[in-house]
C-alpha cells in the first residue's frame, strides 16, 4: 500500500504541475461570458444533428429488446461497437444502476462517448463540439424518443479534472466487490502519460500484457492492502469473469487497446476546448498573444500532447481482445502509402506514428487561427519523424501553413 500511495501522490502532483501551466478558471461562469454562452449557443455536435435529423423526420431510431435503442444510436453516430469498454463502478449519474455485474459499456469514436447500462432509464451521450465543448445528453430507453440534456452532468464534468471546461473524465479508481469508490485510497486521472500501474482501477480490463501491472479488474476487499487485490486473477485476462452478464451487451470484451485509446482521447478533447475557450475570451477582451505567456504556453501544451509527449513506454507487447485495433486503424485517413496515424503500435508505445489522430478533429480545425497557427508552429519543430511528416503531408497538408 505504501509503494501505491506514494505513487498515486507522485501523478497527483504531476498533474497538478501540467494544470498549473494552464490559465486560471475562467472570469464569471460559462453562461456569462459573452464569447462562450455554452448553454446559449447554437452546437453541431453528431448527437444534436441527430436530434435534429429525428425532429425533422430525417432520420428515425430503433428500439430493441433489451439494448433498447443502443445499436441503432451507434449506427447512426458512426460509433463501432468494437470499441466497448466497460466500467464497473459506482460512477456517473447512473451509478445506482452499475455494478460489478452491470458495468456500464462505453462506446466511443473521435466525437462522440456513448454510455449504456443494461436496464437502466437512459443511455447517455457526450458529444464533441467543435466550438463549445463536450455537450452532455440523454435519451430514454423506452420506445418513444425523448433526448436531454441534463445540468447534472456538469457537477464532475467541469472541474480542474476536465482543465476547467465541459469534458471528458478518464479516471482509475480503487474500487469494493460491490462497486463502490474507496476515495480514500486515492485516484488518478488517466491519459498516456500515466503507467499502466496506475490505469484502468474500477474498470473491466480484457487482453494481454505481458508482466505490466495494471488495476483493472481488481476489486479491493482489504484497505490496508489493495495492492492484494492484483494479481493472476486480474491481470492478462482473455475474458470477462463470469459474474457479468455478457449477453446483455453487444460484446464480451473490455479491449484494452480501446482503453489505451481512449485514455490519451480524453485529454486530447479537453486540451482542444480549453485552448479554443481562452483565445475566444482573450480576443474578446483584446488580450490576445501567442509570443508569450499562458497562451502560448497552452498552445505548447496541446502540441507537446499531440506528439505523445511523456508517454508511458510499454515494456511487454499489449494485445487487445476484440477487432478494435483493426476497426479503429481503418477509420483513419491514409497516405499514398497506406499508411495512417490511426495505426496502433502496441509493442512499446500506443500510436505507431509520432502524432495523434485527433488533428483531424473538427475541433482542431475549429480552434480559432491564432490558436491553431501556433500549435501547427509548435508541431512543426517537434516532428521529426519522416514518415509522420509524409503521412501529414498527404493527409493534412495545410499543417504546414
Amino acid at each position: 500500500m505504501k509503494a501505491v500511495s506514494a505513487a498515486a501522490v507522485a501523478w497527483l502532483l504531476l498533474l497538478g504541475i501540467a494544470m498549473a501551466q494552464s490559465p486560471s478558471r475562467f472570469p464569471g461562469t460559462i453562461d456569462q461570458h459573452p464569447s462562450i454562452n455554452y448553454d446559449g449557443t447554437a452546437l453541431t455536435d453528431e448527437v444534436t444533428l441527430l436530434k435534429r435529423d429525428i425532429d425533422a423526420g430525417a432520420a428515425t431510431l430503433s428500439f430493441e429488446g433489451r439494448q433498447g435503442f443502443l445499436r441503432s444510436v451507434l449506427e447512426k453516430l458512426n460509433v463501432p461497437v468494437e470499441s466497448q469498454v466497460l466500467l464497473f463502478s459506482k460512477t456517473g449519474i447512473q451509478r445506482d444502476h452499475t455494478s460489478p455485474e452491470r458495468p456500464r459499456a462505453l462506446y466511443f469514436n473521435d466525437r462522440v462517448i456513448v454510455g449504456y447500462i443494461p436496464g437502466a432509464p437512459l443511455l447517455e451521450m457526450a458529444s464533441h463540439d467543435a466550438r463549445q465543448g463536450v455537450i452532455f445528453q440523454t435519451l430514454e430507453q423506452s420506445p418513444i424518443v425523448r433526448f436531454a440534456r441534463p445540468e447534472r452532468c456538469l457537477s464532475c464534468h467541469l472541474s480542474a479534472n476536465s482543465m476547467e471546461v465541459p469534458g471528458i473524465l478518464v479516471r482509475s479508481m480503487f474500487t469494493a466487490p460491490d462497486g463502490r469508490t474507496l476515495p480514500s485510497l486515492g485516484s488518478f486521472i488517466t491519459d498516456h502519460r500515466a503507467p499502466l500501474d496506475q490505469r484502468w482501477g474500477g474498470w473491466y480490463v480484457t487482453g494481454t500484457h505481458g508482466g505490466a501491472r495494471h488495476m483493472g479488474n481488481a476489486m479491493i476487499t482489504d484497505v490496508a492492502r489493495p495492492d492484494a487485490a492484483i494479481g493472476e486473477g486480474t491481470l492478462n485476462r482473455a475474458q470477462l469473469p463470469g459474474r457479468v452478464d455478457a449477453a446483455a451487451y453487444p460484446r464480451d470484451t473490455s479491449d484494452i487497446a480501446a482503453l489505451m485509446v481512449f485514455d490519451h482521447q480524453g485529454h486530447a478533447i479537453n486540451l482542444l476546448t480549453r485552448l479554443g475557450w481562452e483565445t475566444r475570451i482573450a480576443a474578446a477582451e483584446g488580450r490576445l498573444d501567442f509570443s508569450t505567456g499562458p497562451l502560448h504556453d497552452l498552445a505548447q501544451e496541446v502540441a507537446d500532447y499531440f506528439v505523445l509527449a511523456g508517454e508511458a513506454k510499454l515494456h511487454d507487447a499489449v494485445k487487445g481482445s476484440s477487432e478494435f485495433a483493426t476497426v479503429f486503424a481503418a477509420a483513419g485517413a491514409r497516405d499514398r502509402k497506406g499508411r495512417s496515424l490511426r495505426e496502433l503500435d502496441l509493442q512499446t508505445r500506443l500510436f505507431k506514428h509520432g502524432c495523434s489522430y485527433m488533428i483531424y478533429s473538427p475541433a482542431f480545425d475549429a480552434l480559432p487561427r491564432e490558436a491553431r497557427t501556433a500549435v501547427l508552429a509548435r508541431l512543426r519543430e517537434q516532428i521529426t519523424d519522416r514518415d509522420t511528416i509524409d503521412i501529414l503531408d498527404d493527409t493534412k497538408p495545410d499543417w504546414r501553413q
